[in-house]
């Protein structure tokens, strides 16, 4: 179910302006991901100009991401999850996007240098120092910001209209119908 996360992702980033590129349209399974398969997503926002410094905080939403140029993205949807800092060392995979080998040959697919890694995830604990701990391990393995789930399609949510009709966009039409019949509320 990988490509409904990417769909979400995808969506969320281009209803924030940026231009977004699939880099493989494959899911690997019988072997382990060469490093130029680790990044999910890449995106570039042309609103910003290039080698724009990323923003400090670790958790991201919209504001942060208008501030970025350019981003390489891991998305890493377990739902059924919370990514504790322990959950994370015990799983390199989460973050192996961020490795200098993986980012240079992402900068070579974009053609800009320095792009934002973001990592989209399920959930982080609720206890403010796990929740620390969990972003503070992430961000020492290189990963710029975390972007969640929840606020993502809370994001999405509020910004679909009931009275338009999203022809181009799924998710933004299914968004549009369950906020129609009152099954999300907004805010």
């Amino acid at each position: 179910m990988s490509s409904v996360n990417e769909w979400i992702v995808r969506e969320y980033l281009e209803a924030l302006g940026f231009l977004v590129r699939q880099p493989r349209k494959y899911q690997v399974v019988a072997r382990s991901k060469g490093l130029h398969e680790e990044v999910d997503l890449i995106a570039v926002n042309p609103a910003v100009r290039p080698g724009a410094p990323v923003p400090k905080a670790k958790l991201w939403g919209a504001s942060e991401l208008a501030d970025v140029a350019c981003a390489i993205v891991a998305v890493r949807g377990w739902h059924s999850e919370k990514f504790t800092a322990a959950m994370l060392a015990s799983s390199p995979e989460i973050y192996r996007f961020a490795e200098p080998e993986s980012v240079r040959l992402a900068e070579t697919e974009l053609g800009m240098a320095g792009p934002a890694k973001i990592l989209c995830m399920a959930d982080l604990p609720a206890d403010p120092d796990q929740r620390a701990e969990a972003l503070g391990f992430l961000k020492s393995r290189g990963i710029d910001g975390v972007v969640l789930f929840r606020p993502m399609l809370l994001e999405l949510a509020e910004r679909v209209d009931v009275k338009k009709t999203y022809e181009k966009s799924d998710l933004l039409q299914i968004l549009r119908i369950l906020k129609n019949y009152d099954l999300i509320k907004s805010g």
